[in-house]
């Protein structure tokens, strides 16, 4: 049986990765992951603050906009120096996981502005990442910064990284555009190689015994799978990139209900950190034997195949069967 996959221009061994989390800020945890069985790794994330100094920059560009405009990302030092203790660490950590392990080691960019911090991803290339996934986490405050002006702010973001790095670049996409389809092909216009569908790692709550906000890691479940499946059923055949399935992915039936949908591999991070790095054997094992079941002879041959290009009921994908849902209610 034939459980390979395409992703980034790897061949990898089966459509099983490891997406940033606390499992792969460790090298033994790594190691755990890749002795049960997943396909490439994306290592934790090395965030814009451990990389510029000048954390009051982004403070400032986060929370107070009410004399600024969209042009205001241009205050940000385009040349910071990368000498700081986290991000020369990260770099090491790279180096350290690069060379014990055999399958893809992804390094994972997080920020929010355009400035110097999107350079280190040719540090991350030099220290020997075989891709860099590029999370750009944004929540736009400011209520007279158009959709438009965001959106180019991602744009520009991923297209200096492009031009910064050599290697495949991954973009961990949200699901809050207005147009997520023509987003992603925004993205590929820009010089994504893949995309990540979707990005929703926290959750805002409010404390009630100290009156404060709170965020929190999103940890996911199967009952969030739905958008991703929408939006991976959509985008299949449509642009010259690698889809990733993201939110959503917890169970065998979840990764098949992807593949079938249009995705070239998931990425299990909620999954992993709930159940830890052996659950990639039971995953791949029960895919397997659901495969064998059905005579699938390989993960080629069931990838699109309930699409959106490919599925006999498109409808399934628009209005008419959202209206037909909420009427059966």
């Amino acid at each position: 049986m034939d459980m390979t996959a395409d992703f980034l221009g790897f061949k990898l061994k089966n459509p099983l990765i490891a997406g940033a989390s606390s499992l792969t800020a460790s090298l033994d945890s790594i190691k755990r992951l890749e002795d049960n069985g997943i396909a490439a790794v994306i290592m934790h994330s090395l965030f814009e603050e451990q990389i510029n100094r000048e954390i009051h920059e982004l403070d400032h560009f986060l929370y107070a906009h009410s004399d600024s405009h969209a042009e205001a990302t241009d205050y940000f030092n385009t040349d910071t120096e990368f000498d700081n203790l986290e991000a020369e660490h990260y770099l090491s950590e790279v180096q350290k996981v690069k060379a014990s392990v055999g399958v893809p080691v992804i390094a994972s960019l997080n920020g929010v502005s355009k400035g110097g911090w999107v350079k280190f991803a040719k540090k991350l290339e030099e220290a020997g990442a075989d891709a860099v996934e590029l999370n750009i986490s944004y929540i736009p405050t400011d209520i007279d910064i158009s959709s438009a002006a965001v959106e180019e702010m991602y744009i520009e973001t991923v297209r200096t990284v492009r031009e910064s790095i050599g290697v495949p670049l991954n973009v961990k996409m949200s699901a809050y555009f207005s147009s997520p389809s023509y987003m992603a092909k925004r993205f590929a216009d820009a010089g994504a190689d893949g995309l990540t569908i979707f990005d929703h790692p926290v959750c805002v709550d409010i404390d009630l015994e100290s009156l404060t906000l709170t965020q929190k890691a999103n940890i996911t479940s199967s009952k969030e799978l739905s958008e991703t499946l929408r939006w991976c059923g959509i985008l299949y055949g449509k642009l010259p990139l690698s889809i990733c399935a993201g939110t959503g992915v917890h169970t065998a039936e979840d990764i098949l209900k992807a593949m079938m949908s249009g995705a070239d591999s998931v990425a299990l991070a909620s999954a992993l950190i709930v159940h830890k790095e052996g659950y990639v054997a039971e995953l791949l094992e029960s895919m397997r034997q659901w495969m064998s079941e059905r005579e699938y002879e390989s993960i080629a041959q069931m990838k699109g195949s309930i699409s959106l290009a490919h599925t006999d009921n498109p409808a399934l994908y628009e209005r008419s069967s959202y209206m037909r849902a909420l009427s059966r209610f």
